[in-house]
């Protein structure tokens, strides 16, 4: 399973690189302020909604050995000794800290789409380069809420709360200790962003353009959905070895000489190897489904509702 895994990430990230420039994408982007409020909104729900899951996936990642890979073993476990309550642990940091990810990934990503457009002609190299930096500014503003999420799901003894969480990283390691696992959010952001943003672009274009005439008038939520579903799988796979590290790095907590990106990874592969970057896949296929299908739908749609044009319309 792993090793298939290894061979879908490269394929993902293949898939990024493909010659689509003759497909158009959604937009031409710009600085308005209706592209962020709608990522905002999409990804604050999404998230939210979703953070049993993620829970769940966040311990099979820095406990692994306690649940065999196991989801269900993973949720029983978590219900008999912690509550059922507990699968909600990091809703608030989740809610806030990725709504206001989402709106910079969003915003920044068709900002920056014209910018790129003065320099090259192709679209999707644009698109891609717009998504890099996006995907960079959002993890920078996203570090202390997930270092603060799994502290609390990977140690409930940490802190009772996200408030008492983060005072107390301030208080014993520094206002910047979060920031020490920039590199390790980057290499899953980064990725992740660059496949969510351009593949939803492209592949909802592709699908509208594929699509009979009259379905893609009559249903058009129904053509958005389906391109969103594909976007989060491929986010999924080309995302999970960075997600895998960063649990690594924000699990350690007051360690007189924290390991670095690279440490943690030459750690997880000499133990478990190339497959040990996908160790938590298959409840993290089921986390980033649940979450990028319905937050590229809702942002579509918000989108459309403050009087923006669909996703691959033109």
């Amino acid at each position: 399973m792993r090793a298939t895994m290894v061979v879908l990430h490269s394929a993902a990230m293949a898939a990024l690189v493909a010659n689509v420039a003759a497909v158009g994408g959604g937009s031409a982007g710009g600085s308005d302020w209706r592209y962020f409020a709608a990522g905002g909104i999409g990804a604050a729900v999404s998230h939210g909604y979703t953070t049993p899951i993620d829970v769940v996936k966040t311990r099979m990642q820095t406990n692994p050995e306690l649940y065999d890979g196991s989801v269900m073993k993973c949720v029983g476990r978590i219900c008999r000794e912690e509550g059922p309550q507990f699968l909600l642990q990091g809703l608030g940091p989740t809610a806030v800290g990725y709504g206001v990810e989402g709106a910079l990934k969003f915003g920044f990503y068709e900002l920056f789409k014209p910018i790129f457009a003065q320099i090259s002609d192709n679209d999707f190299l644009n698109y891609l380069l717009a998504s890099i930096v996006a995907g960079a500014v959002a993890s920078v503003v996203l570090c202390p809420a997930e270092d603060v999420r799994i502290r609390l799901v990977a140690d409930p003894s940490f802190a009772p709360d996200s408030v008492s969480a983060l005072k107390k990283l301030v208080k014993t390691e520094g206002p910047f200790a979060s920031f020490r696992g920039l590199n390790a959010m980057l290499a899953k952001q980064v990725p992740y962003t660059m496949t969510k943003q351009v593949s939803f672009d492209f592949v909802t274009s592709m699908i509208k353009a594929a699509a009979p005439p009259a379905i893609a008038e009559n249903f058009p939520t129904l053509l958005t959905t389906l391109s969103s579903a594909i976007t989060a799988v491929l986010a999924c796979i080309a995302s999970h070895p960075g997600d895998m590290v960063l649990s690594a790095t924000f699990k350690q907590s007051d360690s007189d000489k924290p390991r670095t990106t690279l440490e943690i990874l030459t750690e997880i592969t000499k133990e478990h190897g190339l497959g040990g970057l996908f160790l938590g896949i298959n409840a993290r296929f089921g986390h980033i489904i649940a979450i990028i299908t319905p937050q590229l739908v809702i942002y579509d749609t918000t989108k459309q509702l403050l009087g923006l044009p669909a996703t691959g319309s033109h």
